[in-house]
């Protein structure tokens, strides 16, 4: 009897602790799948709509009032205008209104490419299908090999203002399109299907382009700005240094987000303080925010993660998601005034939200990124959106980066 008491009283003693549910570890989210899962059906459903088109570069139209040639890429500034006081007066500027009438042709066409290339090289990611990379080779060469139809590596004429500038270094923000033709090419460039020698060809292009951005006197003014031009000039440098090989500007854009553009852009509690003064504060500030993540996202590694790093005045693009993280979550609570246009049209899925995502671990912000619009109709959000394919921007194996 005093045994089976013994026995039921050590049972009673050890039956919370043989009962208890021990904690399982967490499973690692892996937020290239995430993403796979959000976008599949209808890259594929795109990707495969362009098997058969054509490509179109800027040769395909010319605008009288370039100073340029038929091969240089031309631009009107969104924002100048007809000056009412005589219609032979150089144009006036008012600041965040488009002008429907500036010649803009040759941008839509280098939209047309990045979107293209861009979800071609998704659907090759997805699919390993060879037809997609076939496809995305045949408008990169019409853009940046063959000589009937290839554009110039420069921006001497865009952004032209009628009777004021034939091009100037603000001009240069309008190729951050091509930033998604040379990613969708990095994700491409081992399949089969790939031709060695056009590639090479493609990358001594944008080896031109790189040295144009980053001694040309345009390029200079544009990397010395104080606001989003600035961002957009280190974002393009540091995709086409990666894509051709350059470590020499590679580790100069490295070095400019840390010194420069993080601690003379934002505040130390998140802010945009130059975005933010602007008639259009709420898309200015998604953009900018958008164009820091895809720089940490392109150059971030092991050793030097950009993520993680903190200004001397405790800027970080933590901060900056953590500011304006809720303002997309609930716009209606933006303490600023409203965009003088498209106020309706933002936000979209911004690639800051799902870089940042992966970046943090965050599942919030991941959850905010897939309710959002992720194939945008709307020109003007699509201008200053150039990143819409972030399948080709994510490591596979569900790492931050592609490094």
């Amino acid at each position: 009897m005093k045994t089976m008491l013994l026995l039921l009283l050590l049972s009673a003693l050890c039956w919370p602790v043989c009962s208890q549910v021990l904690p399982q570890p967490q499973r690692a989210v892996n937020y290239f799948e995430q993403a796979k899962q959000v976008l599949a059906t209808r890259v594929l459903q795109l990707a495969d709509s362009f098997l058969n088109v054509e490509p179109v570069t800027i040769t395909a139209w010319q605008c009288a009032r370039s100073a340029g040639g038929k091969h240089d890429f031309y631009s009107e500034a969104d924002y100048a205008w007809p000056n009412p006081a005589s219609v032979d007066s150089p144009y006036i500027t008012k600041d965040g209104m488009t002008n429907p009438d500036n010649f803009t042709a040759h941008r839509h066409a280098m939209i047309r490419l990045s979107k293209i290339v861009g979800t071609l090289a998704s659907a090759y990611r997805i699919t390993g299908n060879e037809a997609y990379v076939t496809t995305a080779l045949r408008h990169c060469k019409a853009w940046f090999v063959d000589t009937a139809t290839l554009m110039q590596p420069h921006l001497l004429y865009a952004q032209a203002i009628k009777g004021r500038f034939t091009g100037w270094g603000i001009g240069i923000i309008d190729a951050i399109h091509l930033m998604e033709v040379v990613q969708g090419l990095r994700v491409m460039q081992e399949a089969q299907a790939m031709d060695p020698q056009t590639l090479q060809q493609i990358k001594q292009w944008f080896a031109h382009f790189l040295t144009w951005l980053t001694t040309h006197p345009y390029g200079k003014d544009e990397m010395n700005t104080v606001n989003n031009h600035a961002t957009c000039w280190v974002m393009q440098v540091a995709c086409y240094a990666k894509f051709t090989g350059n470590q020499k500007w590679t580790d100069f854009c490295i070095n400019r987000y840390k010194q420069v553009l993080l601690p003379n852009q934002m505040n130390p509690d998140g802010r945009f303080p130059q975005e933010l003064r602007r008639t259009k504060p709420y898309g200015y500030s998604l953009f900018n925010l958008d164009a820091m993540a895809t720089i940490c996202q392109l150059l971030s590694t092991p050793n030097d993660n950009l993520w993680n790093y903190q200004a001397a005045n405790g800027a970080s693009i933590q901060k900056g998601l953590e500011f304006l993280v809720p303002f997309i979550n609930h716009k209606d609570q933006w303490p600023y005034r409203p965009d003088v246009m498209y106020w309706d049209n933002w936000p979209v899925a911004q690639p800051a939200l799902i870089f940042g995502a992966a970046a943090f671990h965050n599942q919030q912000w991941l959850d905010t990124w897939i309710r959002l619009d992720h194939f945008p109709q709307v020109p003007e959000v699509i201008r200053n959106l150039p990143v819409r394919n972030p399948l080709i921007w994510m490591d596979p194996k569900g790492m931050k980066n592609m490094e």
